[in-house]
């Protein structure tokens, strides 16, 4: 973890930032105390990359399947 003050964050955000981007944590501080954490963004995994696929059939026909045979003819 980095560790800085306000005035050398604003003096120098960029670098700050890049580490950041890298993945590392930057703390600041003001007056010698921790006023804040300035951490990465955890990339949000879309809902429906994670739950299980409900597979579609209709009068024992897999729609899935139909749409790939049908593509086939």
């Amino acid at each position: 973890m980095r560790e800085t003050t306000i005035t050398e964050l604003r003096n120098h955000a960029k670098n700050f930032f890049d580490a950041v981007e890298e993945g590392e944590t930057v703390r600041v501080y003001r007056y010698g105390r921790p006023v804040a954490d300035i951490v990465p963004v955890k990339t949000a995994i879309p809902a429906w990359k994670t739950s299980p696929l409900t597979r579609l059939s209709l009068d024992s026909l897999s729609l899935g399947d139909e749409v790939v045979a049908g593509r086939q003819r």
